[in-house]
């Protein structure tokens, strides 16, 4: 057999793992069309998983159709339909991941925006942040606002890379499961919270603090993994 010939084995996430075993519960008949799954808290620790790891699991399985999530009432499972997949296609990254990531990379390269910053820069970020305000009191969704502020100060840096780099992170949130997470998880409320937390990070940028900055920066990357993957 040639080189040409071989395939590369697709990691497959640990999402894709969780999903793969909910499923195969729902088709052994282990839980009913209709049935309400147990509770996040219960299902994962009967599986032995995180509860972000699992809703991302079960998130695909909503995409799949094999499971409806009803906000403030659970996960039921649907009709299955005859032909069935037997296991979870890749959707995207996994969101938490995704979040951690982005910490560590922008947690770090913030210090040398603090270095580098301008007024110029300052003036850009303030529009990023005041159409951000503007966008969420008209009940629209500021994400692109949010982007450019997260891209704009990894320009700071000078570093095309880095630049690179931030951007493809933050657009991962358009692949299949984030963008179904964030349908679930994003409000007004935590667009509001989000804000608040980028205006702290340009207070630090605005003083030059770079440890502040750092500090700032990461704690809005945690907070908003929490916010994403963690509730809603």
């Amino acid at each position: 057999m040639t080189s040409t010939q071989l395939k590369q084995v697709e990691t497959k996430r640990l999402y894709q793992h969780i999903a793969d075993q909910i499923r195969a519960l729902i088709q052994s008949g282990g839980f009913a069309q209709g049935a309400r799954l147990p509770p996040e808290r219960d299902l994962a620790q009967q599986l032995g998983v995180s509860r972000p790891s699992l809703r991302e699991a079960l998130i695909a399985l909503e995409i799949a159709g094999s499971v409806e999530i009803r906000q403030g009432s659970g996960v039921y499972v649907c009709r299955t339909p005859e032909r069935s997949p037997n296991a979870t296609v890749a959707l995207g990254e996994s969101p938490s991941e995704l979040m951690q990531a982005r910490a560590v990379l922008e947690g770090s390269l913030i210090v040398l925006a603090a270095a580098l910053i301008t007024p110029e820069r300052l003036a850009r970020l303030r529009e990023t942040l005041d159409g951000m305000r503007a966008q969420i009191k008209a009940g629209r969704s500021p994400l692109d606002h949010d982007r450019a502020f997260h891209v704009g100060i990894a320009e700071m840096t000078g570093n095309l890379v880095l630049v690179r780099m931030v951007t493809e992170l933050f657009d991962e949130r358009h692949s299949p499961i984030s963008a179904r997470l964030s349908g679930h998880a994003e409000t007004g409320q935590t667009w509001a919270a989000a804000l608040e937390e980028h205006e702290t990070i340009y207070r630090a940028l605005e003083e030059r603090d770079p440890l502040a900055a750092q500090s700032a920066m990461r704690s809005h990357l945690k907070a908003s993994e929490i916010r994403w993957t963690e509730t809603g």
